[in-house]
């Protein structure tokens, strides 16, 4: 087995980790807690963010081991496919969700007790619908990524 298909094997396992694992805690995990949890909605809430989380943390991981495969490989080529900047995309939505929606959605909660009722769900409404968006448009992007592959085996490299 060659350097290049043990790295190509390397890149399709990373990336099967980071877009499975986003789909199995996003759109099975999370469901199912809020429905077997439906009395406790705040703990399900609560178990699902961390779910989230980690799994963000894991793709942020995983991304950049990506990126430095790709460029490892020729920064010239990497910098001209649409895959990589697909990744570094989706990069960007992992911090915007991490270090952005995520700490707005902890520091609303630390002030629930201090907010009108009201106001409190429609705060959280607000950036619920925000962080599901982000969400989203992370798990179709990295079904993109899935669907047409980090980059086509060639029969030089096996």
């Amino acid at each position: 087995m060659k350097h290049y298909t043990r790295l190509n094997l390397g890149e399709r396992i990373l990336l099967t980790l980071w877009v499975g694992g986003t789909w199995t805690i996003g759109y099975i995990a999370a469901p199912v807690l809020f429905n077997f949890l439906d009395t406790d909605r705040q703990l399900a809430g609560a178990i699902v963010g961390e779910m989230l989380r980690a799994m963000l943390t894991i793709g942020l991981i995983c991304g950049v081991i990506l990126l430095i495969s790709g460029a490892l490989n020729g920064l010239n080529s990497a910098l001209k496919s649409w895959r990589w900047w697909l990744i570094v995309a989706m990069l960007v939505i992992i911090l915007v969700s991490l270090f952005g929606v995520h700490p707005m959605v902890a520091e609303l909660k630390l002030q629930k007790d201090l907010m009108d009722a009201i106001e409190y769900k429609s705060q959280f409404g607000k950036l619920h619908g925000l962080s599901a968006a982000i969400y989203l448009l992370l798990s179709i992007l990295g079904l993109v990524l899935v669907v047409f592959g980090l980059r086509r085996p060639s029969l030089d490299r096996i």
